[in-house]
């Protein structure tokens, strides 16, 4: 069936459908990741999004429940060159489409994907829509009335509505409160394996309910960090209460809000399983995932410094507090999908809880 590709500056581009023949709206933006297609659908952080995949054929290895990052698919929409319609791997439960299908997911496929990544990255990323059927001049309309995801607050359309405990949470010895703010199943594993009883909160949770915990990890998610009140104002008491906090992604960019510094939306951001971040102290290169399109202005102010860059455009990857135990980074240390060469920081935060816990007790 004839789909097409509306932008918002006018651009269409036509192909086919695969998944389900509805429509589909957000912001177009494009994943470099050569693999891993079901995690970034499955990964809140694309919510209200429409992800084009630039790896040509997505697709081979089908989908199995066991990779799933939520409970469903967050992106809207996917875009890919060539959908591949015979999965080829013993792990496979159903093909990609036959999920998307399932869970009302639309996907165009058979169009120009270098063309449209050029764009995106020549004027940005701006809102589209996938439509069925051939062009007409009210499906730009429609996406012209699509909201701009500066001033959008998504973390609490994905954020889980009531408090849960995740995984094995006997014979730990540290109790970890999770912001969630988007949080991928990823990273709560992450925790769990490197020694923590995880506990995770809505996002809106005031600082009252989580002061019985020993430490504290603000979550990825999508959306804008600025119009995040709520949780910008708990980050400020979890600072003020001294206890150790870890913030990946979005919780990154809210911890820089709640030390007063500001952030700003990336001309396409940074998404992919490629992109190069440096240690400043050590000198040593990583190669991360990452899903962000917002990023932190960081003035040196508020305690905090600067631990991270990225290698492509410089902008800030992480920072340390010089006075606690409080860590940052903007990219995906949890993988999934991904290089893991960052994996190392959850047990490091482990390793920093238990020290400033030892440290207490002299």
């Amino acid at each position: 069936m004839t789909t097409v590709l509306v932008l918002a500056n006018g651009m269409v581009f036509k192909g086919r459908s695969f998944g389900a023949r509805t429509e589909a709206f957000g912001e177009v933006c494009f994943n470099t990741s050569m693999s891993g297609y079901q995690e970034i659908l499955t990964d809140p952080s694309y919510q209200g999004q429409i992800i084009a995949l630039t790896y040509p054929m997505v697709g081979s290895y089908g989908v199995n429940e066991m990779f799933n990052q939520s409970d469903r698919p967050q992106g809207a929409g996917l875009i890919v060159k060539q959908y591949v319609r015979r999965p080829s791997s013993h792990t496979a439960q159903a093909t990609l489409a036959e999920y998307m299908i399932d869970r009302g997911v639309p996907g165009i496929e058979g169009i120009d994907t270098r063309k449209l990544v050029l764009t995106l990255r020549s004027e940005g990323a701006m809102n589209g829509g996938i439509f069925q059927g051939d062009y007409n001049p009210a499906m730009l309309e429609k996406v012209l009335s699509l909201p701009s995801m500066e001033g959008l607050d998504l973390a609490n359309v994905v954020s889980t509505k009531q408090p849960y405990t995740f995984g094995d949470a006997s014979n730990k010895r540290y109790r970890i409160a999770v912001i969630d703010l988007g949080v991928k199943k990823a990273i709560l594993q992450q925790l769990n394996q490197a020694g923590f009883a995880v506990h995770v909160f809505p996002a809106n949770t005031r600082i009252d309910q989580l002061k019985d915990f020993d430490c504290y990890f603000l979550s990825n998610g999508p959306g804008d960090p600025e119009v995040l009140d709520i949780p910008i104002e708990t980050t400020k008491a979890l600072l003020d209460s001294g206890k150790p906090l870890f913030g990946i992604c979005l919780g990154h960019q809210v911890l820089g809000l709640a030390r007063g510094w500001k952030t700003y939306k990336l001309k396409f951001g940074h998404r992919g399983a490629n992109q190069p971040v440096q240690n400043i102290k050590s000198k040593r290169v990583e190669i991360t995932a990452q899903n962000h399109g917002f990023a932190v202005d960081a003035d040196g102010a508020g305690g905090l410094e600067v631990s991270h860059t990225n290698l492509n455009d410089q902008t800030v990857e992480g920072f340390r507090s010089l006075h606690g135990p409080v860590i940052s980074v903007q990219h995906h240390p949890e993988a999934n999908p991904g290089p893991r060469d960052s994996q190392y920081m959850f047990s490091d935060f482990y390793k920093l809880v238990d020290e400033w816990y030892c440290e207490k007790l002299k």
